[in-house]
C-alpha cells in the first residue's frame, strides 16, 4: 500500500505492529517497534535491580530487628547492678560466668525477677575500686568460669533456622517483585509497574462487538479515521483531538467502546484504572503517569485509556473537594502536563471514562485537553434488542425466544445488565439440563434479577395475609392511576430482603416525567402502607422501602426539579454533597421539607381513599395472592376486573436528570 504526500510523491507506509505496508501514519526510516503478537521478537523484560536491592536491604534490616526483639522476649538478658549480682553470688545462685575485664556475663541457676523482667542471663560491671570476697565465693559455690559467653550458647537447630528463615523470606520477596514486574501487574511491595499495551489476542474487540449506542460509535468512527489517515484532516488544518471523555452510568459500555476504538483502528491500547495510579510512595502517581505516556509515545499511534478518571481528577475547588490530597493533585497535574505536551506528530489519543463528570476539575475538561465529551446513555428498546443479539451469538436459543419481547420488558437496563441477563438464562438452562435457552429461562432470569432470589422462609398465616393485602394495595393503585406504569407481576414469595414484591414497567421508554405522573408513583408506593392501615389498623416495618422510595421522589421533585410554586424554579439540592455548601439557606431547606411533608401526607390520604373506593377489587387481588402466591400481568388485571390500557399522556420532553427507565419494584 502507498500513499501520496502533499507534493504528490508516493511513499510506502507501514503497520506499526506487522511492519507491512498498511497505514499512512508510519513511514520508512522510523525505528522498529516490537511486535506484541510475536513473543520471540519482544525484548526480554528485565527487573530493576536497584529497586530489588533496596527492598532486600530494607527487608534484612526489618527482619534483623524483628528477630532480635523476638529473641529478647524469649531469652531476655538483663543489665544487672553489681550489688544485685553479688547478692545472687552470696545466695549460691550463680551457675557460670565469663569475665572480660570489669564486664561479667553470666547465667543464674534459678530465674529471678528484676524490674518486672524474669531472667537467667545477665551482664554486670564490677567497679575497679571494689574490695570483696568474690574470688572466694566463686570457689566455694563451685561456679564455672567459662571462656565462652553463656549468653551466646543456643541450640544449633534454632540457630540454623534463624539463619535460613530471613534469607528465605528475602528470596520470596525478591521472587514476588520480579514476577509482578515481568507480568506487568500493579503488584509488588511498592507497586512498580511497567506499562505495556493490551495483548490483541486476548482483547480483540471491534465496533461489531458494540451495539445499542450507534450515535456514540458514529462519533468514535471519526477518531478511528483520524488514526488511520491523519493526513486527510491535517491537510485542511484540522487537529486530532487530544482527549475524549466518555461519561455515563456504570455498565453502559464505556470501557468496551474504548477497546473497540483501538481494535477498529488497529493501534496499541494502553489501559489503566485511575485507582491503580500511585502507591505508598509520595510522588509515585506522577511517575506512573509519566511512564504510561512514555510507553505510548514509543509505539504511537496509540490510545491511552484511563478508567474512572474521577478518582484522581476531582475538582480542586473547596465546594466539591473539602480535603487536599497533595499526591492526587501532583498526579492530576502530571496528566495535564503530558496532554499539553502532545504534538500533531504524536498521534496519541487519551480516552477517559467516568460516571461522575460533574465533579471533574475544569482544568481537565477544558478544550485542548479533553476536547470532546461523549455521553453514553442506557440503550433504548431497539438498542437493547441489538445488544441481546450480540450477547446471544454464541448461545443456542430455542424457537420460542423473542429478543424483541425481552428487550421490551427490560427498560432502563444497560449493556452490562443485559449481558448478565443472558448469562443467568444460560445458567438456568444448564441447571435444567436443556439443550437450548427458552423464553421461560429469560423470564425466570429477569424475574430473579429484578425481584431477587427466592428465599426459603416460612411465614405464619397472619404475616402471609398481611403481606398479600400489602402487595395487593400497591397493585390496585398502580392499575387505577391515570398514566401509571402497568403492573407486570405481583408475588408474596419472599425474595432477597423482601417478603413480597410488585413489579411495574412502562410499555415504552420514558425520558421525562411531569408532576402528575410522579405524584401517582408516590401514591402507588404508599399503597402497601395504606392497605395495612385500612385493613388491620396498624402500620408495620414492611413499609420501610416504600417510604424511602416515595420520599426520595418527593425530595427530588421540590429540591432538584423545581416542581413547587412555593419554592419556585430553584435547584436546592446539588448533584453531590451537602446543599448548604452550594449556598442553600436553612429557610430554603425548611421550605423543601415542608413541601415534601405536605405532598406525602396528601398522597397517603389519597391512597387510603382509593383503597376504600376499590375495596372489592383490592380484596379479590389479596385473596388470589393467598391462593396462588404469584400473579402475572394478564391474570392480575383479569382478577381485579380492570382493563389495562397503554397510556403515555404523562410522557414529556426528554431530560436526563429526570429520566429513570428502570422498573419500579415495590417491596414489603
Amino acid at each position: 500500500m502507498e500513499t501520496a504526500d502533499r507534493k504528490g510523491n508516493s511513499k510506502p507506509v507501514r503497520d506499526p505492529v506487522t511492519k507491512e505496508n498498511a497505514h499512512p501514519w508510519r513511514t520508512e526510516g522510523l525505528p522498529e517497534i516490537p511486535d506484541p503478537r510475536n513473543k520471540s521478537r519482544q525484548p526480554k523484560q528485565r527487573p530493576a535491580w536497584w529497586k530489588i536491592a533496596i527492598v532486600v536491604i530494607l527487608g534484612w534490616v526489618i527482619l534483623y530487628f524483628a528477630f532480635t526483639q523476638v529473641m529478647n522476649q524469649i531469652h531476655p538478658v538483663v543489665d544487672l547492678p553489681y550489688n544485685k549480682f553479688y547478692q545472687q553470688l552470696e545466695n549460691n545462685n550463680v551457675q557460670v560466668i565469663k569475665p572480660r575485664g570489669d564486664t561479667i556475663e553470666g547465667q543464674l541457676k534459678k530465674e529471678q525477677t528484676y524490674k518486672d523482667v524474669t531472667f537467667k542471663d545477665f551482664t554486670t560491671e564490677r567497679p575497679s575500686w571494689a574490695v570483696d570476697a568474690m574470688p572466694r565465693l566463686l570457689q566455694d559455690d563451685d561456679v564455672e568460669i567459662s571462656a565462652e559467653s553463656p549468653i551466646s550458647r543456643t541450640n544449633p537447630i534454632i540457630s540454623m533456622l534463624l539463619s535460613v528463615i530471613p534469607i528465605a523470606l528475602i528470596l520470596l520477596a525478591w521472587w514476588w517483585i520480579v514476577r509482578s514486574q515481568m507480568s506487568g501487574s500493579a503488584g509488588g511491595l511498592f507497586g512498580f509497574k511497567e506499562h505495556k499495551p493490551v495483548s490483541p489476542e486476548k482483547n480483540r474487540v471491534t465496533f461489531d462487538d458494540v451495539a445499542g449506542i450507534d450515535e456514540v460509535k458514529d462519533q468514535l468512527h471519526e477518531v478511528v479515521d483520524m488514526l488511520r489517515d491523519p493526513d486527510k484532516y491535517t491537510r485542511l488544518g484540522a487537529k486530532i483531538p487530544r482527549g475524549i471523555l466518555l461519561e455515563g452510568a456504570p455498565g453502559t459500555g464505556k470501557t468496551l467502546l474504548a477497546r473497540a476504538t483501538a481494535g477498529e483502528a488497529d493501534v496499541p491500547f494502553f489501559s489503566v484504572s485511575a485507582s491503580e495510579i500511585g502507591g505508598i510512595l509520595a510522588g509515585k502517581g506522577a511517575s506512573d503517569v509519566r511512564g504510561l505516556f512514555d510507553a505510548a509515545r514509543k509505539v504511537a499511534p496509540a490510545i491511552v485509556f484511563i478508567d474512572e478518571i474521577d478518582a484522581i481528577g476531582r475538582s480542586r475547588s473547596s465546594q466539591i473537594s473539602l480535603t487536599t490530597d497533595t499526591d492526587r493533585e501532583q498526579t492530576l497535574n502530571q496528566i495535564l502536563t503530558e496532554m499539553d505536551g502532545f504534538t500533531s506528530s504524536d498521534n496519541i489519543i487519551v480516552i477517559a471514562a467516568t460516571n461522575l463528570a460533574e465533579v471533574l476539575d475544569s482544568a481537565l475538561t477544558r478544550a485542548g485537553r479533553f476536547d470532546r465529551t461523549i455521553t453514553v446513555s442506557a440503550p433504548d428498546q431497539v438498542g437493547r434488542e441489538a445488544i441481546l443479539k450480540v450477547h446471544t451469538r454464541e448461545h443456542p436459543l430455542g424457537p420460542d425466544v423473542s429478543l424483541q419481547a425481552v428487550a421490551q420488558s427490560t427498560p432502563g437496563l444497560t449493556g452490562a445488565d443485559l449481558a448478565n441477563l443472558v448469562n443467568e438464562a444460560s445458567l438456568l438452562a444448564a441447571r435444567n439440563h436443556e439443550e437450548s435457552i427458552s423464553m421461560a429461562d429469560f423470564t425466570n432470569a429477569l424475574e430473579t434479577i429484578q425481584l431477587g432470589v427466592k428465599r426459603a422462609v416460612v411465614m405464619d398465616e397472619e404475616e402471609r395475609t398481611r403481606t398479600a393485602w400489602h402487595e395487593a394495595g400497591h397493585a390496585i393503585l398502580g392499575m387505577i392511576q391515570p398514566g401509571a406504569d402497568p403492573v407486570r407481576k405481583i408475588s408474596i414469595i419472599p425474595r432477597g430482603r423482601a417478603l413480597g414484591v410488585t413489579l411495574s414497567t412502562p410499555d415504552s421508554d420514558k425520558y421525562g416525567y411531569d408532576k402528575a405522573y410522579l405524584r401517582g408513583r408516590i401514591i402507588g408506593a404508599l399503597g402497601g402502607m395504606a392497605a395495612e392501615q385500612e385493613i388491620f389498623g396498624v402500620v408495620t416495618t414492611g413499609a420501610e422501602s416504600d417510604l424511602q422510595n416515595a420520599t426520595g421522589i418527593a425530595r427530588q421533585m421540590f429540591g432538584r426539579w423545581g416542581m413547587s410554586e412555593k419554592i419556585g424554579p430553584v435547584q436546592v439540592y446539588p448533584n453531590e454533597g451537602d446543599p448548604r455548601s452550594s449556598g442553600a439557606s436553612e429557610s430554603l431547606l425548611a421550605a423543601v421539607d415542608d413541601e415534601v411533608r405536605t405532598l406525602m401526607t396528601e398522597c397517603y390520604a389519597e391512597a387510603r381513599r382509593l383503597l376504600n373506593v376499590h375495596h372489592e377489587q383490592h380484596k379479590a387481588l389479596a385473596m388470589a395472592l393467598l391462593d396462588r402466591e404469584t400473579l402475572g400481568e394478564d391474570e392480575a388485571y383479569q382478577i381485579a376486573g380492570i382493563q389495562r390500557k397503554k397510556n403515555d399522556e404523562h410522557l414529556v420532553g426528554a431530560h436526563h436528570e429526570g429520566a429513570d427507565n428502570r422498573p419500579v419494584v415495590l417491596e414489603s
